[in-house]
């Protein structure tokens, strides 16, 4: 039986009905407020999930812009640990369409000795002018000149936690002991080279503020006793595609090289950042699914309400599957009106988290993130869509599947047992 009033068949026009409460009984009313629970639930999942994963997303790619300030976006290297000409490997390099520029540089490791402390340090040997095209360390110097670093004076920048570890600031003098000694007709001895300390960068990430200093590449060269650069350092047109890029240049630059990209160098936390997020998306739709769920009894508890009126739906000819249409109707019009409640809410305040935040700690009293503890100091959001659409329809398909029983429970009701005692 297909009866159609204004456009929408019979099933759409009872489940409609279903969904408000229908006579003002306190059943109905009681009913009907089970289901607005079920609908609230639904959508407070949602936009939980909506909101942890656009700030989870926002601290990782914060955390991600920091390190690309210091690190490239990918680093080729020979594996003797010397590149015999780095300007031949650049033009090579530079041929391939995605690659915007490239800059030598010499990493070693190497002990600095302050006053009255001293500390392992990664020493990276850099060209200023050909390095500011590749990162962005220049932008990060907090106190001196990125332009300092000049060739023959023997100038170093330090990491803003390796400076204060060391007490030491601009103007002043430290000491490098490189890793290989001097042999002397007493033995093997340190060798010790004075730098001057003319700059202080801060990348906003402990492990390099606290671990790393800069050289003129020249200056590098002569401490660590090196006739050429380590390898380049390359900038991309997008990060994103450096392992696809890597992969292109293996096949193109010629010699013993190696090549990684910026998520090689920093696989763990990557890999940990994921996991994190996959299992907060797997326990939060443990909250969307409780509030679907819900669904089940209220419809089960609509289809014992309702048994007389689908008797009576039955007897003028309606199917079985017309009956559970109706219910799978009425459970998933609370599902997707939850669901958009909640993609709405979510997207809200995801978009907004940079006023909000500091409104709840102004009006709390607190400070959710101290400066002097955490290096991100606001609260980052970095909504995405294919989220929020994934969210939405793992929402959607768990309130539908909880309608499925009751709705087939409503399907299996027979009319003379309904009306026996109406």
């Amino acid at each position: 039986m297909k009866l159609v009033v204004k456009n929408l068949s019979f099933e759409w026009l009872v489940g409609l009905r279903y969904t408000r409460a229908g006579r003002r009984s306190g059943r109905n009313s009681f009913i009907s407020f089970i289901s607005m629970i079920s609908m609230a639930g639904i959508a407070l999942g949602v936009a939980a999930l909506i909101i942890v994963l656009s700030v989870m997303n926002g601290f990782q790619k914060e955390v991600r812009d920091r390190m690309l300030s210091v690190l490239a976006h990918i680093e080729v290297f020979d594996a003797s640990g010397a590149i015999p000409d780095w300007k031949a490997t650049a033009l090579q390099a530079q041929k391939n369409p995605s690659v915007l520029a490239s800059a030598p540089y010499v990493d070693g490791q190497a002990m600095i000795i302050g006053d009255d402390a001293m500390r392992g340090v990664i020493l990276r040997g850099v060209l200023p002018d050909q390095e500011s095209k590749v990162s962005e360390v220049a932008e990060k110097i907090k106190l001196g000149k990125w332009s300092d670093l000049q060739a023959g004076k023997f100038n170093i920048i330090l990491g803003s936690a390796l400076a204060a570890a060391l007490h030491v600031n601009v103007g002043d003098k430290i000491r490098l002991a490189a890793p290989d000694g001097q042999i002397t007709p007493a033995g093997t001895l340190p060798r010790i080279k004075a730098f001057n300390v003319v700059g202080i960068f801060e990348a906003g990430h402990y492990e390099y503020d606290s671990g790393m200093a800069f050289l003129q590449i020249d200056d590098a060269q002569k401490f660590f006793r090196l006739a050429s650069p380590s390898g380049l350092r390359l900038k991309i047109r997008d990060m994103l595609t450096a392992p696809k890029v890597a992969l292109e240049l293996s096949r193109t630059l010629t010699g013993d090289l190696l090549i990684r990209d910026w998520s090689q160098q920093n696989r763990n936390y990557f890999t940990a950042v994921k996991t994190e997020k996959t299992m907060m998306f797997i326990i939060l739709t443990l909250i969307v699914a409780v509030a679907a769920f819900n669904l089940v009894s209220t419809l089960v508890m609509t289809v014992t309400d309702k048994q007389a009126d689908i008797a009576i739906l039955r007897t003028l000819g309606a199917s079985p599957s017309s009956i559970m249409k109706i219910f799978m109707i009425q459970g998933g019009i609370v599902g997707l009106v939850g669901t958009a409640l909640g993609i709405g809410f979510g997207v809200l305040v995801s978009l907004n988290i940079d006023v909000i935040v500091p409104f709840i700690e102004r009006m709390l009293g607190v400070d959710l993130l101290p400066k002097d503890l955490y290096f991100i100091s606001a609260l980052p959001s970095d909504l995405r869509w294919n989220d929020v659409i994934q969210i939405s329809v793992m929402a959607i398909v768990l309130a539908f599947a909880a309608t499925i029983y009751p709705s087939w429970r409503a399907a299996r009701v027979k009319p003379v047992e309904a009306l026996r005692y109406e």
